[in-house]
């Protein structure tokens, strides 16, 4: 099940910074074709408590159950200094990065409970859920929060084996970390290359991370391996989070 918002909401969520529905398509397209697996699309604005419903409904209609659940929407280019940033544009990170997750856990949790069969729940969380960065302040409070969002509902969602845990990986690179990159290097008077060498050297693995670490790490709370383990952050930054 692959589930982005489709199309333009708003200012805040502009066509090249989501996952348009022809994108969506071409993404299940290629997992088809790559592995053979049965996937679906759904357009859902996380923000919306009732199309997240909707959400976990058409999973469970399509698929026969609702046993994963990875709430990866998220807001990172919204970055201002400190007294620059909005009331809008803290709505919108916060709205986001935090409420549509804590939609999520309750649209899936409510399938699963039915069920009876137990669960995973996996937010993608980030570094910035353990550290502060400049201009940052909306994100960096909105992935802290799924500190204590995932430690709340892993306690009462414990009893119905239900696991919740967070994922919180250093800089990855994509298309919008790509647009991180030039942000930052140029905030800082630094060129691309000279920033992203900065960051390298300060990571003990001596490395970027890629889609695949947090991936990888989504795939490990995901198996029977990890059944045990609930209310986590856990860091995928190759030794640059400690915390």
């Amino acid at each position: 099940m692959l589930s982005d918002l489709g199309r333009s909401a708003d200012p805040a969520l502009p066509a090249d910074m989501i996952g348009m529905d022809s994108q969506m398509e071409q993404v299940a397209a290629a997992i088809r074709a790559r592995i053979g697996a049965r996937i679906a699309t759904f357009s859902c604005d996380v923000r919306d408590p009732a199309q997240m419903e909707g959400l976990a409904e058409f999973a469970v209609r399509t698929f026969g159950a609702l046993d994963i659940w990875v709430n990866n929407a998220g807001i990172g280019y919204l970055m201002q200094p400190l007294l620059a940033v909005t009331p809008s544009e803290w709505r919108a990170v916060i709205d986001v990065n935090l409420t549509g997750c804590f939609n999520g856990i309750q649209a899936a949790a409510r399938r699963m409970i039915a069920a009876g069969k137990g669960g995973r729940i996996i937010n993608i969380a980030s570094q910035a859920a353990k550290s502060g960065f400049p201009y940052a302040a909306a994100y960096c409070a909105s992935k802290h929060g799924l500190v204590g969002l995932a430690r709340s509902a892993a306690i009462e969602l414990g009893p119905h084996r239900i696991t919740v845990n967070n994922v919180c990986p250093n800089h990855v690179t994509t298309g919008l970390g790509a647009w991180q990159n030039e942000y930052f290097s140029t905030r800082q008077g630094l060129t691309r290359e000279e920033y992203l060498e900065r960051m390298r050297a300060r990571i003990p693995l001596g490395r970027l991370g890629m889609p695949e670490d947090t991936a990888n790490a989504v795939a490990f709370l995901c198996s029977p391996e990890a059944a045990y383990i609930t209310a986590e952050s856990l860091n995928v930054s190759g030794g640059e989070e400690p915390h």
